[in-house]
């Protein structure tokens, strides 16, 4: 076994990546090829570094002396390519992969796939999630596979451990730069070495790939995660999404998330590419997941209504829940609640203190003088998706919440309804007055929406933002949509430059809506954001929103942090507060000493203030989390800013705080390696992971045909209303 130093090691890596690229097969149920190793390598935390990796790289983030990476090095004189079985066949996902089992028919086809199952371990404390996801791979074919599989997960999780289990070994991942960690894991799997590779396509969908899986063989990848809950109505809120809803790109993109039936690779033309299993067919792959929570005071009541779950400890300061087996089909978000004992608190902050440096988090709730205030007239406008992945009970759903709404108005009030899909139309020409007449016609306006088409969401978002402000009311926007699009990017860029003093408020729609998009929407639109699932109750979510937005917001906040000296806070700008709605504020701050900090705002004319006292040093390493939740809303404030500002350094800034805080985004990734041995075996098939179309989704309406890639759906019946 030979040292080599890192410097080399990445030489011969830039050297070799084109020639590997070109021999290296992506696509489902395309070939891979081995060249003839002359051995596995290892670094030395001791070796030098090249010049890039100086500037990215923080101090100690080297591979120790047991992480195993790769090197390719030149094959030796006459070893050559081992080519293909030329008898294999292997059309679309291979026809020896995707054939149905003996006894199945094509009506109830099982399909044989290499995920088998996952396995979620959450714990709660205070309102901070510590997720650990393991995803268990095995092979069910005849030779050795690649797996790759595109999932989600939460759009703030703070993505810190990695690690491959093969038998009793375990290879903790090594955080690299992206394109490095791509060049290590591609060299590793042409030469036939077991390895896994974990990057970011969005903030809340990722692709995992396991390389050289052996017939009959089992590989699990270990993933661990932060966030921070949501605090909805009196209620924390833990979200764990279980499948990535097909999305709709607009004419001309690649770079967004395509979906595509089974074994269809490519048909989207995108740069990620989510395969569904079609009507009547089931992979294997089950779920299970066990939350514990321990908020420190009982809790008095838990709420589940995406699952079927098993409750202990209810009125106890510590409950374990746990999905049912009998509800273990990974289509949907998962979706707990819990109301804690005791009266409201106030303020949450949790810091977490190294030497004379810390981070904190503080949960900024609303004070409760502003339930008392009323509003002043508004202007509503109402946006309903009306694509084809809206069909039956989702645009069922909006219609009946979006009724209800228009229902709540008041004399005084104004209104506007926009339905989008190809296209965007209005109701109206421009807003219109809130009379008994006016929001009659209204609600058959809206009986008359039917789904179908695509999803061409940044017209719907110029025409609501469009409109000049009315000096006499406030412009409250809600958008009513599962959010399934590839150009997020774009309409959050549109969203921060039409605002025009509205603020948006985003209603997530179904079974397995798209958080990320609709979450920042929100954010930059200085509104909030509510889900309606298959198993709620639309008119009483809507209610709440109506409730909430009876009473002013908090503006103008400003926070006095008496003793401690807070900088790099993220979001920087903080959001308006609504009643029952806390925003969370993360940072990092110098002192140890109590203080009190006071927050101030302005609600319908009146000047609102709160104090509360923190004492950072009670508790120096109870929340040590806290640096890379903090972190990874640096990287979303930073992402968010670039769909606007095109002077920043993006990747360059990304690298640098994920590198610093060993955090995944979308410019680093996580790579393992197993150099033990080689693989038997001439060549390997790329096997893309199928997944269900999310409950509630109509395969048909949103997965593109084979002859109409990239087309919309025609118009479809939207169910009972």
């Amino acid at each position: 076994m030979r040292r080599v130093t890192a410097r080399w090691c990445i030489g011969l890596c830039v050297a070799f990546a084109a020639l590997l690229l070109a021999l290296i097969g992506c696509e489902s149920g395309s070939h891979y090829f081995s060249s003839s190793p002359v051995g596995p390598m290892r670094q030395s935390q001791a070796a030098g570094t090249s010049e890039q990796q100086r500037e990215l790289a923080p101090a100690g983030s080297l591979p120790a002396l047991d992480e195993e990476v790769w090197v390719i090095v030149k094959a030796e004189e006459g070893a050559g390519t081992l080519e293909p079985s030329e008898s294999e066949d292997v059309p679309g996902c291979g026809a020896m992969l995707c054939a149905p089992p003996a006894g199945e028919n094509a009506e109830s086809q099982r399909v044989p796939l290499p995920l088998k199952h996952t396995d979620v371990k959450a714990a709660i404390e205070a309102y901070i999630a510590s997720v650990e996801v393991t995803q268990q791979f095995e092979n069910p074919f005849s030779e050795k596979i690649e797996a790759v599989y595109v999932f989600p997960l939460p759009q703030n999780a703070a993505i810190s451990g990695f690690v491959m289990i093969i038998g009793d070994r375990k290879i903790r991942g090594i955080l690299r730069d992206r394109e490095e960690a791509e060049k290590i894991y591609y060299e590793a799997r042409s030469q036939g070495y077991r390895a896994s590779l974990l990057t970011q396509e969005r903030p809340n969908i990722f692709t995992q790939q396991v390389a050289n899986i052996e017939p009959g063989k089992r590989i699990d990848v270990n993933i661990t995660y932060f966030h921070t809950l949501s605090y909805v109505d009196g209620w924390y809120e833990f979200v764990f999404p279980m499948v990535v809803g097909p999305r709709f790109n607009p004419p001309g993109m690649t770079d967004g998330v395509g979906a595509v039936a089974r074994g269809e690779s490519g048909l989207s033309g995108q740069s990620t590419e989510v395969q569904y299993l079609k009507p009547g067919e089931r992979s294997g792959h089950d779920i299970a997941l066990a939350v514990d929570i321990a908020p420190g005071v009982p809790v008095e009541e838990i709420a589940c209504r995406s699952h079927d779950v098993q409750v202990e400890g209810l009125q106890t300061d510590q409950v374990k829940v746990a999905l049912s087996s009998d509800d273990a089909i990974p289509n949907k978000d998962f979706v707990l609640r819990y109301r804690i004992g005791g009266s409201l608190v106030k303020t949450a902050m949790l810091t977490h203190l190294d030497g004379d440096d810390g981070y904190f988090t503080f949960m900024l709730y609303p004070p409760q003088d502003m339930s008392e205030l009323r509003r002043a007239p508004i202007e509503m406008v109402f946006v309903i998706d009306c694509s084809g992945s809206m069909s039956g009970e989702p645009i069922a759903i909006a219609k009946r919440a979006m009724k209800r709404a228009i229902g709540h108005l008041q004399p005084g009030d104004a209104f506007q309804i926009i339905r989008f899909s190809n296209d965007a139309t209005t109701f109206r020409p421009r807003p219109t007055e809130a009379t008994k007449e006016n929001i009659r016609t209204g609600i058959r306006f809206v009986d008359g929406l039917k789904a179908g088409g695509g999803t061409m969401m940044n017209n719907a978002v110029k025409a609501a933002l469009a409109a000049p402000p009315d000096a006499e009311r406030v412009r409250y926007v809600t958008f009513m949509t599962d959010g399934y699009i590839g150009n997020e990017a774009e309409i959050l860029g549109t969203v921060h430059n039409s605002l025009n003093g509205a603020r948006l408020f985003s209603f997530g729609i179904g079974s397995s809506p798209n958080r990320y998009l609709l979450n920042r929407m929100a954010k930059i639109g200085n509104g909030a954001v509510a889900y309606v699932g298959l198993r709620d109750d639309p008119l009483e979510i809507i209610d709440l929103f109506v409730e909430r937005i009876s009473h002013p917001a908090l503006t103008g906040i400003e926070i006095d942090w008496g003793k401690l000296e807070v900088s790099e806070m993220y979001p920087q700008r903080v959001p308006d507060l609504y009643v029952g709605r806390p925003v969370v504020i993360s940072g990092r701050f110098r002192g140890s000493q109590p203080t009190t900090v006071t927050v101030s705002g302005r609600a319908a004319g009146h000047v609102v203030r709160s104090s509360f006292q923190v004492d950072p040093g009670r508790e120096q390493t109870a929340h040590d989390a806290l640096s890379k939740v903090w972190a990874r809303m640096h990287i979303a404030e930073l992402m968010d800013r670039a769909t606007w500002d095109s002077s920043i350094d993006l990747p360059q800034q990304i690298r640098l705080v994920a590198l610093n805080h060993g955090l995944m985004s979308s410019y680093t990734a996580f790579v393992a390696v197993d150099s033990s041995e080689r693989t038997a075996g001439n060549h390997g098939t790329t096997v893309q992971v199928a997944v269900p179309v999310p409950d509630g989704v109509k395969y048909e309406t949103t997965v593109s045909p084979p002859s109409a890639a990239g087309t919309s759906c025609p118009d479809d019946d939207d169910g009972p209303a």
